[in-house]
Order: C-alpha cells, then sequence, then structure tokens
C-alpha cells in the first residue's frame, strides 16, 4: 500500500467534498477563501500549547503527547492541501507525481523506520515548529513544508505508519463532523466528558491492541456508536 498517495487522495476527496470541486483556485463553493497557509501556523501555534513553554504557568507539567500527535495530523490535513493546489494550479502533475516526490525528499527514509521518543528538550522541539512556521510565512517552496513537517512529525513520535493511521481516523472523524452538523453549529464536539479527537485516539488503539484491522466504514460505525447524539 502506498500510504502517501492514498492520504493525498483522501485529502483530495475530502476537499472536494467540502469545499466543492475546483477549492484549488482558493475558493469554496460558497465563495470563501482558502488559505491553507494560515490554516498551517495557527495549527502549529496549538502544537506549541501543548507543550509547557509558558515560564508563568504550570511550570512543572508535562507536554500534552498524544494532542501534540493529533495537531501534527492536522498541521498534515493542510500542508497537504496546500500542495495539491499548489500542483493543480501551477500543472506541476497529478496526485502520483506529487507522492512520489514527498517519497523522494530527503528526509523521508528516516520517517519510514520505527519511531523512537525524541530526546530533544521541549524548547527545542517547538523551535522545530517555529521553524515549520517560519517556512509557511516565508517560503513558496512546498518541497520545504513537507521537509519541515517531517521533522515536526518525527520528534512527536509518528512515523509513517502511524501518521497514516491518525491520519485516516481524523479524516473519518472530518467526515462524521460534516455529517452530523459541524458547519451548522449543531456538532456535539466532547462526548461523556471527552473531546471527539481523544474518543477516536482510543477506537484506534483499541483496534491495534486487538490486533484488527481498522477501515474507514468500522471507524465510521464506531464513531456513531459513540456519538452522544444517538
Amino acid at each position: 500500500m502506498d500510504k502517501v498517495l492514498e492520504m493525498l487522495q483522501l485529502q483530495q476527496t475530502l476537499n472536494d467534498a467540502t469545499n466543492g470541486i475546483g477549492w484549488e483556485k482558493g475558493f469554496t463553493k460558497h465563495g470563501k477563501v482558502i488559505d491553507w497557509r494560515r490554516c498551517s501556523y495557527l495549527e502549529c501555534a496549538e502544537l506549541i500549547e501543548s507543550y509547557p513553554w509558558k515560564h508563568w504557568k504550570n511550570i512543572d507539567a508535562k507536554a500534552d503527547t498524544a494532542n501534540i500527535k493529533i495537531e501534527a495530523v492536522d498541521i498534515w490535513h493542510f500542508i497537504m492541501s496546500q500542495a495539491l493546489q499548489d500542483y493543480k494550479i501551477e500543472d506541476l502533475g497529478n496526485i502520483e507525481t506529487l507522492a512520489e516526490h514527498i517519497k523522494a525528499l530527503s528526509n523521508f527514509e528516516s520517517f519510514t523506520t520505527e519511531s523512537i521518543p525524541t530526546d530533544k528538550s521541549y524548547y527545542a522541539q517547538i523551535q522545530t515548529v517555529e521553524s515549520l512556521i517560519k517556512i509557511l510565512f516565508c517560503e513558496k517552496d512546498t518541497s520545504k513544508l513537507f521537509v519541515a513537517f517531517i521533522e515536526v512529525a518525527l520528534q512527536s513520535g509518528l512515523n509513517i505508519d502511524s501518521l497514516y493511521s491518525l491520519y485516516v481516523g481524523k479524516n473519518i472523524l472530518n467526515k462524521f463532523r460534516q455529517d452530523h452538523g459541524y458547519k451548522e453549529g449543531s456538532y456535539i464536539k466532547i462526548w461523556k466528558g471527552k473531546e471527539d479527537n481523544v474518543v477516536m485516539q482510543s477506537i484506534l488503539e483499541k483496534q491495534d491492541i486487538q490486533k484488527q484491522d481498522i477501515t474507514a466504514q468500522s471507524l465510521y460505525d464506531a464513531l456513531s456508536k459513540a456519538y452522544p447524539n444517538t
């Protein structure tokens, strides 16, 4: 299975369904401006908030490692979307070409090995995230975005396999949200005291422990069963 290609295809499908065909021109079907870079750096800020960086508050707190991974996956959604838009508008090739381009990046091979805990301090990890933010603001080269993202993912405890698992989970959760009133404001995000992201992660972890293959439909069904409005 080409996990990079599959994630790109899933993201294209999600963007087509959510924003309308032709979203690559920079507008949704409702005429709203799309800015994937802004989406990405705001998610970077949320990731940084998962670290105990504040010198005046909770100085002995630990990093929220589970949320760091979720925020990294959210960044991945938006960076892939930026790349899909760039490739379409600049006529750089199809999705298959983009997937091959990502797999040829200088640090992609390290992303295919078993993930190991980082020995970086919290502050060094934050600096890595801020390097990605700088590229989002100052660079137009999508390749540099992917390279910088992989560094963030690696220090977050992700490799291509775990990124794929969480991405598919979040992709299906996003679809579930859209189907249950997210845009209209009626969606319930806290399920029995837990945020829906946490519930989704728990389902994935349970499937992994039981050595069961998670599919898009089985995850959607599990979310439907857990949703408090059903």
